[in-house]
């Protein structure tokens, strides 16, 4: 694994890459997009509603022009090298995703990265209060459209000198385990895994890159359906917003080199630190009754391009993930706490 130092190191040193996410007119794809232009990077930005992909054109290039006016002379040269375009796209349909490719390569060039960030869960609630255009709305977004999008980007991307990257995201359900009241959703994600495992295979001596990207619990409108209160406690403890996941994602896609790798933000030093501090995590996004107490996204991107610049403690405990004794010693914590926090008699002196 790529300790922080390094993943920056390489990172600044990078050039603008030609980047496609769907789903990014709002929540994770949208914070994704913004922190890939901030970088200096060209990126289209692709949804089902043209409205939506004029508006966040907009914003993004709004977020642009707040970077340059407070940059330093280095990052103002790497901002003025950012572009963003976008066009409406439903992942479902093939046709779509067709064009969506073209267009790309007509506005960029070449695709060096590709996102499929698209996906629907339809709220938390026991599969036979699913509809069924409920059930079918989220295997085609989620499973169908990820398959769709990853072969038309794979056959532009193998024919490129430089090859390229395409990410699938993760999500609950990946690994295999159950997700009560999101069975659909689940399932389609382990799908994906699966899906992943079989293209590494077949991808062994492409130049196509093939990978997993895994942002945790973020505070989106997909995360956020049908949550109940005991939900939003927990979330107080572990979820993150948008931009601080992007903030650490895209630095280690941008870099990403080979095939099958896993970019993932709950590291285990990023788990522990949420563990031991979870007494003081609590109503950091929602109080007692369930209500948000968190800023708006336009408030809490005022500056972003300037505030982001600085390391923050987590990133400075994952300087060190690269030796492995640390990696030890957290997962050992973390697997300590879980432990005592599931015994079944309480704490002494509670």
């Amino acid at each position: 694994m790529l300790g922080a130092n390094s993943v920056l190191e390489e990172h600044c040193k990078a050039g603008p890459r030609n980047v496609v996410i769907t789903g990014s007119t709002r929540g994770l794809g949208k914070a994704l997009a913004r922190e890939f232009l901030l970088s200096g990077d060209h990126v289209v930005i692709a949804s089902r509603s043209p409205d939506s992909v004029l508006q966040t054109i907009n914003e993004l290039e709004e977020n642009i022009q707040e970077g340059l006016s407070v940059a330093k002379k280095k990052q103002r040269e790497t901002l003025l090298q950012a572009k963003v375009v976008g066009t409406s796209c439903d992942v479902c349909k093939p046709e779509d995703v067709k064009k969506l490719v073209n267009f790309a390569v007509g506005e960029l060039g070449s695709i060096d990265i590709w996102i499929n960030n698209a996906g629907t869960n339809k709220g938390f609630r026991p599969l036979v209060n699913f509809s069924d255009e409920d059930i079918t709305q989220i295997v085609s977004t989620n499973l169908v459209g990820s398959l769709l999008c990853t072969r038309e980007a794979m056959d532009v991307m193998q024919y490129q000198e430089k090859g390229g990257h395409v990410f699938n995201m993760d999500g609950a359900g990946s690994g295999g385990s159950s997700t009560p009241l999101t069975a659909v959703y689940g399932s389609t994600k382990c799908g994906l895994r699966q899906f992943q495992a079989s293209l590494m295979k077949e991808s062994r001596r492409s130049k196509v890159g093939v990978h997993t990207a895994s942002p945790g619990m973020v505070l989106t409108d997909l995360l956020l359906s049908g949550s109940s209160l005991q939900n939003k406690q927990m979330f107080n403890i572990i979820c993150e917003l948008p931009e601080t996941v992007a903030r650490t994602l895209v630095p280690r896609m941008r870099v990403v080199k080979g095939s099958g790798k896993a970019v993932n933000y709950l590291t285990p030093p990023r788990i522990l630190l949420a563990l031991v501090t979870a007494w003081v995590r609590r109503g950091r996004w929602f109080d007692e009754e369930g209500r948000a107490v968190y800023a708006a996204e336009a408030d809490r991107i005022r500056n972003w391009a300037e505030s982001r610049t600085r390391f923050s403690f987590t990133d400075a405990m994952e300087m060190y993930t690269e030796n492995t004794w640390v990696s030890v010693f957290s997962l050992s914590v973390v697997c300590a706490f879980i432990m005592l926090s599931s015994s079944g008699g309480p704490f002494p002196g509670t």
